[in-house]
């Protein structure tokens, strides 16, 4: 048996893509269409970091796949090439707050990218923070450093560790902050003092529409596709697919991508709109399973309550589903009727659950009828298998 590449590469192979990597949302391009305007936004106040000045704090704001995280990242490249130039000792840093959920995490990363030995563990948080702040008082050619800090995602540390780091990097000398989030209301978790040191300036990321979604696809595809291996009418369809799921570049690229690899798997030389209704289903069905395996328990077993009613051909009232999820909890610890309502809101949230609420006639009150919104197959394969 010959080697099976070279027998795949033999038959005449040849691919759609010219190079994935200009679809991955994560690739930072030389042009950010429709973001240009955010950009010099955030540029006009860093700008102060080339006359040795501290810059005002940014919070930027927008759903997901708004391009928030590649303009901050554009802006970064832009201001080292400045201060490069004009020989100003300026740093950036980009911190994802899913991979730091801690202050501690956070100044320990900090330190340890900017040349200070600082262990992972074992030192007390007074350390840390002298350790942090010393670098401040160690700069490079007597020069002072100007530092600015991305968080981003920053609601998901707030939420877990409080506003510890805000308090932190606003009382340090030199410290400027970029915190990105999808959530207008993050600033619940951030207490008053520590607001009034933030006194940061916001920036809204407004969701892509169609057209936008278009320019965007089209500079990727040109160098993700090799010739003549799709449509305009391809482009599109994802571009308006997208703009309709709140206009997500991510899901734009996402799709394109995916339209391409079932095409290739299909052995198909030409990308087809028949793809991309293919990869939108291979994507939601992905994506629904991501979020059922990561519910918490609590939630698992009202859709575990919710799936025998519907086996059942119940029509499922909230007083319904709590009886059956008590069913479901075998004794072990459940949540009050009043908590679950909270829970239900989350799932519908989340596009799994729907509720409506109607009413039982006059004099009857009203109620809510609860239904499922995904294949019950995925949840007794994701949620029951677990238990």
């Amino acid at each position: 048996m010959g080697n099976m590449f070279d027998e795949i590469m033999g038959r005449d192979y040849v691919s759609i893509f010219k190079d994935k990597k200009y679809l991955d949302h994560k690739y930072i391009p030389n042009n950010l269409p429709h973001r240009i305007d955010q950009i010099k936004v955030i540029a006009k106040y860093w700008i102060e970091a080339l006359y040795n000045t501290s810059p005002t704090n940014i919070t930027v704001f927008g759903k997901t796949g708004t391009g928030k995280t590649a303009a901050a990242k554009f802006a970064m490249k832009e201001l080292k090439g400045s201060s490069n130039a004009k020989e100003v000792f300026v740093k950036t840093e980009y911190i994802r707050c899913t991979d730091y959920t801690t202050e501690y995490q956070v100044i320990v990363e900090l330190c340890q990218r900017m040349g200070r030995d600082v262990p992972d563990r074992g030192w007390t948080k007074h350390e840390v923070m002298k350790a942090f702040r010393d670098i401040f008082r160690r700069n490079a050619f007597g020069k002072n450093m100007i530092l600015i800090v991305v968080l981003d995602e920053i609601d998901v540390l707030l939420e877990k560790d409080g506003d510890g780091i805000l308090y932190t990097l606003t009382r340090t000398e030199n410290v400027s902050i970029l915190s990105i989030s999808n959530y207008v209301d993050f600033k619940k978790f951030i207490q008053p003092r520590v607001m009034s040191s933030l006194c940061d300036k916001e920036v809204v990321f407004p969701p892509y529409n169609a057209e936008q979604l278009i320019d965007i696809l089209d500079d990727r595809a040109q160098m993700s596709f090799n010739q003549n291996t799709y449509d305009e009418e391809v482009i599109a369809l994802c571009s308006a697919l997208a703009a309709r799921d709140e206009g997500d570049a991510r899901y734009a690229l996402d799709l394109l991508k995916t339209s391409g690899e079932i095409a290739e798997e299909n052995g198909d030389s030409k990308i087809l709109t028949s793809h991309v209704s293919l990869a939108k289903d291979k994507i939601e069905h992905n994506t629904i399973t991501d979020i059922l395996i990561s519910l918490p328990i609590q939630q698992q077993r009202i859709l575990e309550a919710l799936l025998r009613l519907t086996h059942e051909n119940e029509e499922i009232t909230s007083g319904k589903l709590y009886d059956t999820y008590q069913e479901v909890c075998r004794g072990d610890t459940s949540v009050s009727y009043r908590r679950i309502f909270d829970l239900i809101n989350q799932l519908e949230l989340l596009g799994i659950i729907s509720t409506n609420t109607i009413s039982k006639g006059r004099g009857k009150g009203r109620t809510n009828i609860i239904s499922l919104q995904c294949d019950s197959e995925l949840i007794e394969k994701n949620i029951l298998s677990t238990y």
